[in-house]
């Protein structure tokens, strides 16, 4: 099997015309070299060089041959540039799976930023539910996930809480509770309410605590994602329990938070697959998202 440095040889003489020279270029001794021409005109199986008084002239054959061995070398050099990279975590393929509402705000920045310091990383943000977030820790089919421990741990994922959250009630700019300071649930009686859609986490809870004070609430319109709740409540449609988060996504001349009682809480965490140690870009992500919970922790929006 033909060696990357007896190619390396071969080029060099190809390009310089002479032994020295390609020694020189190579940081070699002339003896080095020639003994590397010797051994990849054995391994090739032609005869490269008509040798006649210490010089070696090329033959048509190892004309052809350069062409190729150029383009060899121009590819090991490009893995040579691919390796320095991703070890300095310029570029690669990242997955993250990450709650709607987290795709919906501080996940856009977080990217763009990330994009900044490593251009030629391309990343993969794949909105998903809790269970699905589940599913893709359980077959590795993410390199890390974002989302709540609402309703526990999930099985199979190492997991790192992030920040605490406490949803928060959100209503028209003119609908008379703006005027509580906080609002409690029986104050919510006879309210018209957009919801998220049954089975999220969030929505699971909100339904447990109402029943819990038997309060029998209006849903007059439900969506998947809290953006178009958001978006819905802006139009005066209703109220809606929200995280806090989505107070990203809130017009402030439209709409207005209120903290609720009893409080609804859980923490926004990261999750891995277990035994699963992070690359060097995952661990980049990461730090970022470190980053971004801190600001949302000094906006106050999160705890």
């Amino acid at each position: 099997m033909v060696k990357l440095r007896e190619l390396e040889a071969f080029d060099a003489y190809m390009r310089h015309g002479g032994m020295q020279k390609a020694a020189v270029s190579m940081g070699l001794r002339q003896p080095m070299v020639s003994r590397l021409l010797t051994s990849l005109e054995e391994r090739v199986g032609f005869e490269l060089f008509i040798r006649s008084r210490n010089r070696l002239t090329p033959t048509p054959e190892a004309f052809q041959y350069h062409i190729a061995v150029v383009r060899t070398l121009a590819s090991f050099r490009h893995i040579r540039e691919e390796a320095v990279a991703i070890a300095n975590k310029q570029v690669g393929n990242l997955v993250v799976a990450a709650q709607p509402i987290f795709c919906d705000t501080f996940l856009l920045d977080l990217v763009a930023r990330f994009n900044l310091n490593h251009p030629k990383v391309n990343v993969r943000i794949i909105d998903a539910g809790m269970e699905e977030i589940s599913r893709m820790i359980s077959d590795h089919s993410c390199d890390l996930a974002l989302g709540i421990t609402l309703n526990g741990d999930l099985f199979g994922a190492s997991v790192t809480p992030l920040a605490r959250c406490e949803a928060v009630c959100i209503m028209p700019a003119d609908h008379p509770l703006t005027h509580e300071n906080v609002v409690f649930f029986p104050q919510l009686l006879n309210e018209k309410f957009v919801e998220l859609a049954p089975g999220s986490p969030l929505r699971t809870r909100v339904d447990y605590l109402m029943q819990d004070v038997e309060l029998k609430r209006n849903i007059v319109a439900e969506m998947r994602h809290l953006r178009g709740v958001v978006n819905l409540v802006e139009r005066g449609l209703g109220v809606a329990i929200v995280d806090p988060v989505a107070c990203q996504l809130i017009n402030a001349q439209k709409i207005v938070t209120r903290p609720l009682f009893p409080k609804i809480h859980w923490d926004i965490a990261q999750f891995i697959p277990k035994e699963y140690k992070l690359s060097r870009l995952g661990k980049a992500f990461s730090d970022e998202i470190a980053l971004e919970i801190a600001h949302l922790k000094g906006s106050g929006i999160i705890l």
